[in-house]
Parts: structure tokens; sequence; C-alpha cells
């Protein structure tokens, strides 16, 4: 299976001939709804700016807890700083091993959005970890919006069914510290505990660190490695609400290093979310031969019931 976990060039799509993007449009396509996941390459996301968040979000993280702390200011983890061992996956019984970073939106004061979303917290003691981070949440949307279009082509629709969703949307930079696993950790705690995510997709630069699995068909945990320069893509679930579970939502999960590598992890997923009050009926192309499955919601209540199951709100 895990080398059928297809591989695209997203610069096929942006600049390829109609052949070469009818290619890549078809491989998406069954990718996501064979497995949820893709690995991305030529995705345009500047490698210099990648590690340049790394470098300053591990200043970050390595200031004194009662530091760091003092972000720690904003309801529900929504935006700012999240403590270890606060978030907890879903059904999960212990919380998982990581403290990560929150960055969304920046909107005007007059931007009709402005007041669905906190304001952005920023660090007085790390220079440049502003100015890296809104590049990187930029250049990150521009590439889950081109990869939103070929799938809106995949499946027939106007090419902005899916990336329209996600304009000023809710979405979500995480830059996540796994610290060395400590003796006293929890039984039956790891990095992240088995989830599927909340949003419409999920992208995730290469990890400094390796431990991510997702879990296939036949209930077997796989090992996703990504070469340098990737990007690994997954579907979440208002992906799959609004495809009425055409797309899948696929179970994965962060496992713990072996004791003979047991050093600290970081990775960077921006979650795609669309703008608050999005509705995520279930689009009428999914409904042809199934009823919808579920019945409409906005992605701002969606969201609440989830981050109320996962221990931020």
């Amino acid at each position: 299976m895990l080398e059928s976990i297809p591989r695209i060039d997203l610069q096929q799509y942006r600049e390829g001939s109609q052949s070469e993007r009818s290619a890549l449009v078809k491989t998406l396509g069954e990718g996501f709804r064979d497995f949820g996941f893709l690995i991305v390459e030529k995705h345009g996301l500047d490698p210099s700016l990648i590690q340049q968040t790394y470098d300053t979000f591990k200043r970050f993280f390595q200031l004194d807890r009662e530091v760091k702390q003092r972000y720690d200011c904003v309801p529900g983890g929504q935006r700012g700083y999240t403590p270890f061992g606060k978030e907890q996956a879903k059904d999960a019984a212990v919380p998982d091993l990581k403290e990560f970073w929150h960055i969304g939106q920046e909107l005007s004061e007059n931007h009709p959005y402005r007041e669905d979303y906190p304001d952005n917290v920023w660090p007085e003691e790390i220079a440049g970890l502003k100015h890296a981070a809104l590049d990187l949440f930029r250049a990150y949307e521009d590439c889950a919006a081109t990869i939103l279009e070929a799938l809106a082509d995949y499946f027939q629709l106007p090419r902005d069914t899916f990336s329209s969703m996600m304009v000023d949307g809710d979405s979500i930079l995480r830059v996540i510290h796994y610290p060395p696993l400590a003796e006293n950790a929890p039984a039956g705690a790891v990095r992240a505990a088995a989830h599927e995510d909340i949003n419409l997709i999920t992208l995730l630069t290469q990890s400094e660190g390796q431990g991510l699995e997702i879990l296939s068909n036949d209930g077997k945990w796989i090992p996703v490695y990504a070469l340098d320069g990737d990007i690994i893509v997954d579907s979440g679930d208002m992906l799959k609400r609004v495809t009425n579970g055409i797309i899948p939502a696929t179970t994965h999960r962060v496992v713990n290093p072996p004791d003979s590598e047991n050093v600290a992890r970081y990775s960077m997923p921006f979650f795609v979310h669309p703008y608050a009050a999005c509705d995520l009926t279930v689009l009428d192309r999914f409904t042809g031969q199934e009823p919808a499955r579920w019945p409409p919601i906005t992605a701002r209540a969606f969201l609440k019931q989830r981050l109320a199951e996962i221990g931020l709100l």
C-alpha cells in the first residue's frame, strides 16, 4: 500500500500541457478517494522559508515554561501557545505528548470576517518569527488552493467549488514541538494519538523527525516517509462531509520514537479551514446514488463541536 500512495508534481497542473494536467488530476483525485493522502513535490514553497520558520520556533520552544505560558491566552487554543499535554485526541484516554503554536489569518480592520477570528499572538522574545510565519502561511494557502482546484476538476465541478471555501478562511499554521520522551510519561501516551483532521485538507512540510503513520483499509498502521522538500497532504472531516464520504478522512497518528532515537521532533502542518459561515451541506454532485449522510452545518459550528471533543473548548 505504501508504494501506492500517489506522488504528484504540482507544477504539472500549474504549467504543464493539457495531457499532463489531466493525468495529474486523475492521480490526485484517485489518491484522495483511495487513501485520503498524497505526496506532493514542486509545490512552490521556499525551502529556506520553511527552515527559517522552524529555526525561529525552535528558539521559542526552548524558552522557560513560565515565559511560554504567557502566550496561552486565547480560548480554545485558536491562536498562540498550547502547553504540553493539553490537547487530547477524540476518544483518547490521555493527552498527546506535544506543545504547539497556532497562527491564523491576518485581516484588515474593515474585513467582513474580521470579528470571526481572534487576533494572532506574537512572542516578543523571538525576532523575525512573525514575518517568517505569515510568509509561510500565504505560501501554504496558494498551494492548498491549487490542490483544491485540481480536485474540483477531477469531479468535473466548477474549479472554485472547494477553493472558494478557504478564501480568507479560518486556516491554521500549527508549529509542533514533540520533546524527547520523559521516563514518567503517562502509560499509553503517544506524540499524537490516532485521529482524523477536522478541516478540508492538511498540508505538512517534511517534519524534522519521523513517526507519522496512517491506518490502511485492512487495519494496518503504515509509516509514511516524505523525501526532502515534499509535502504530505491529507483530507479531513469537512471535505469528507461535503463529498458525502466519497473522500475519506484517513486515521493517522505520530508514534513514539524507539529509545535509540529519543530526540525532539518538530512539524508544521497547515490546516485548511473554510470561513466561519461556510455551508458544509453535502454537495448535490455527491447525492446521486446515496442521500446526504449528514445534516447541514456551518464550518464554525462544526469546528466548535470538534474542539470540544479534543479538549480545547
